[in-house]
């Protein structure tokens, strides 16, 4: 069977951390009790990992129940585009010594909000492809 869909082009490891970089909203997906949840979130890459802030509630609860994660992240510029997926492990910061590190760093709320709790996911596999937009092929 032929197939017209262009799958994009694989991104390597370095080329899907930029990506992560310049962005700062995604998506976190978490599953608590067998049933799978998206929150979108702002989010930080720093030193080889993603941080997020949040606060008690049904996010931070699912992420101590269960601390296997997928975060993705999409940007949409002109007619390009690239999606990137990090799967990992997710851990409450807890250390005042690195909570006080976390506080130096430029991640702020996404709404006007106070958030004291640092998350930190750590990726075991960090993908994403870069797609050139366009319109439908005709068909044949």
């Amino acid at each position: 069977m032929e197939s017209d869909e262009r799958p994009g082009t694989m991104l390597s490891a370095d080329e899907s951390w930029k990506v992560l970089k310049r962005l700062q909203h995604g998506r976190l997906a978490i599953c608590v009790a067998g049933e799978p949840d998206i929150y979108p979130i702002n989010f930080l890459a720093h030193e080889g990992v993603l941080l997020i802030r949040t606060n008690p509630g049904t996010k931070l609860a699912g992420l101590t129940v269960n601390d296997k994660v997928a975060f993705e992240v999409d940007d949409v510029v002109d007619d390009e585009a690239w999606s990137v997926v990090v799967s990992g492990t997710a851990r409450v910061i807890e250390s005042q010594t690195e909570i006080d590190e976390a506080d130096k760093l430029p991640l702020r709320p996404w709404i006007p909000t106070r958030k004291y709790t640092y998350v930190e996911i750590t990726p075991v596999r960090v993908h994403g492809r870069h797609f050139e937009l366009g319109e439908e092929p005709e068909r044949h």
